[in-house]
């Protein structure tokens, strides 16, 4: 990685050039644009300069035109290529609008309801319980409001395709009532667009594809970033380092094919353009009808109010009553009416709003984790100018919290590991920790052993897992990845079967995965039959229909046995009761209970 210090400096140094050799081309420009927006470059230079930015892009939509567009900085900082507005780029979860677009055009051709039950046009989905099978409709769905948490874990660097999220939707627990508080939640959208493929026929991105970006003319829009580098300006991740300055160069995030309805697409500011053009004038571009207007007003119904914790945290009173519609935010900014969404992933941040009663969009795009904020910032400082307002110090502002918790994240680290037990050692060899642990929505833990040490081994994040205290092993804190701590747990036999870790909101278990063999058929049939008790007594090992291995009592009852080891189970309502096979000369000649009361073997007959 080359030094930043001085390619920074010359960066810098340049900035007024490279400005200029950006102009807007694909722009309408105007006269009073240009002297409304007086000013602006040298903002934007103090702004690039203030927040390191790689790379920014911004556009502005007046009525039905994109009437001015520039890009700031470089498309690829390490080959100093510069943005422009043809320039591609992950635009993150401003993708949920079209999803909720998609829906919305489903609603108008009578296949769902947006406000009745989603099970009674989509029967296969389901939720944690039979309350929200009976209540959660898609508008709850495309508006935060079903009561359940993010469960980023589920999703973050994983294979999972939208199918497989729409299944896990059954493990996620509400944490408050449906419709009582605004709880963002990528996994419900992309549940609502498998839900757009099964009411369609249609695969999400096909529909979308058919249904808008076509219609529209967004020909340098795309759903993958395979496809997107394949562009003619593609962007590429750089961010500032965690506790220096230096702009590095970060991998693309390409593993959003299952989240792709909450965040896949990837556009340019002129595309994108054309898409705002239709948000703001009912549907129409070029005089052309490409999306039902009611379809649009609906995203814009306020589903479920915010807090105002702006004014309330920090006495900030520009933006206020926001509420969440369906893809989008609407609140008043400075007494104007402002419908706004953003869209983040690893090195790339975007902002697509309208002040549709002022006829106004702005898009802005950004490069650099660190200037996320941005897209905020600029936007603002767009609408203030051309509505004539006093421009508010948001950069400074921004700028200032930034710098504040990037000094305080460096702070804390340097006390990392400050609860650690000393002189402590596992309870166990270490192989006894290695080991695949499963959950049903977060997927597989594994655990391997390394050269040095274990290896921790969950959605293609891998890193050596070192000994903490106890029985917690912990990564390396990964400037990219962060820091996982894992708490092994063991069973009243004393085996590890569990590990824990904390992710999105709270600590999640995995248990232990049995191995296949150990469920197949053709093992289990070596144990059926029937035992006999001490007492003279009798009953039955059997294979259910769901392919299971259960003792079968005389009354006709049950118990189900969950295949542990080789030859070994347990029962799902004591943990500390065990079945074990006995084999002589490779047959099996008796079954053995043991619990905390002692061991019982019973005769196979």
């Amino acid at each position: 990685m080359t030094s930043l210090r001085t390619p920074r400096r010359h960066f810098w140094a340049t900035l007024p050039f490279l400005i200029a050799l950006v102009p807007p081309a694909h722009a309408q420009r105007s006269p009073d644009i240009e002297a409304r927006l007086e000013g602006f470059d040298a903002y934007m230079g103090q702004v690039m300069k203030d927040w390191n930015v790689p790379g920014l892009g911004v556009g502005i939509v007046i009525k039905d035109k994109l009437a001015w567009a520039k890009g700031y900085g470089y498309r690829d900082y390490g080959k100093r290529i510069p943005y422009t507005p043809t320039t591609t780029q992950p635009i993150a979860s401003n993708t949920k609008l079209f999803t909720s677009i998609a829906a919305g055009m489903l609603a108008e051709e009578g296949k769902v309801d947006l406000d009745k039950p989603i099970r009674q046009y989509v029967p296969s989905i389901q939720f944690y319980n039979d309350d929200l099978n009976r209540t959660v409709t898609l508008r709850d769905m495309l508006s935060h409001r079903t009561g359940i948490t993010r469960h980023d874990g589920i999703w973050y660097k994983s294979d999972y395709n939208q199918k497989d999220l729409f299944e896990r939707l059954k493990y996620l627990e509400p944490s408050e009532p449906a419709r009582s508080v605004f709880l963002y939640n990528n996994m419900m959208y992309s549940g609502a667009g498998y839900s757009i493929e099964l009411l369609s026929g249609k695969p999400w991105e096909t529909f979308v594809r058919e249904r808008i970006l076509t219609p529209l003319g967004m020909t340098s829009t795309t759903f993958t970033i395979a496809d997107m580098v394949k562009q003619p300006e593609p962007g590429v991740p750089y961010t500032e380092r965690r506790d220096n300055v230096e702009l590095y160069h970060i991998p693309y995030y390409s593993d959003a094919i299952g989240l792709a309805p909450a965040g896949a697409i990837n556009s340019s500011i002129v595309d994108m353009s054309k898409w705002l053009i239709a948000l703001m004038n009912d549907g129409k571009l070029d005089g052309k009808q490409v999306i039902p207007g009611n379809v649009i007003r609906q995203t814009l119904a306020p589903s479920i109010a915010l807090p105002n914790t702006g004014l309330e945290v920090r006495g900030w009173g520009e933006l206020i009553n926001s509420a969440y519609g369906m893809g989008r935010w609407t609140a008043s900014y400075r007494g104007h009416l402002i419908a706004y969404h953003g869209g983040d992933l690893p090195g790339f941040h975007s902002q697509v709003s309208t002040m549709p009663y002022d006829s106004i969009g702005v898009i802005v795009f950004v490069i650099g984790n660190h200037a996320a904020p941005l897209y905020n910032v600029v936007s603002y400082n767009v609408y203030e100018r051309l509505l004539g307002m006093s421009l508010t110090p948001w950069s400074q502002r921004q700028n200032t919290i930034r710098l504040k918790n990037k000094a305080a994240s460096t702070k804390s680290r340097t006390k990392a590991g400050s609860g650690r037990v000393a002189g402590t050692h596992p309870s166990h060899p270490i192989d006894d920790y290695v080991g695949e642990f499963e959950n049903p929505a977060y997927g597989v833990l594994n655990v391997t052993k390394g050269d040095t040490s274990l290896m921790f081994d969950f959605h293609k994040v891998r890193m050596p897992l070192s000994h903490f205290h106890y029985d917690r092993f912990d990564t390396p804190d990964d400037e990219e990845d962060g820091k996982y701590s894992v708490n092994f747990l063991t069973n009243p036999q004393g085996e590890i079967d569990r590990a824990e870790m904390s992710l999105d909101e709270a600590a999640v278990a995995f248990t232990r995965r049995v191995p296949a063999a150990l469920s197949s058929a053709a093992t289990l049939r070596q144990y059926l039959g029937t035992y006999i008790t001490p007492s003279g007594g009798k009953f039955d090992v059997v294979l259910r229909s769901d392919g299971t291995l259960a003792l079968q009592y005389a009354n006709g009852t049950f118990q189900n046995l969950i295949p542990w080891q080789p030859r070994r189970f347990r029962i799902k309502e004591f943990a500390d009761v065990t079945f074990e096979f006995v084999t002589e000369n490779g047959r099996v000649t008796a079954l053995k209970q043991t619990d905390p009361s002692g061991e019982f073997v019973f005769t196979r007959r």
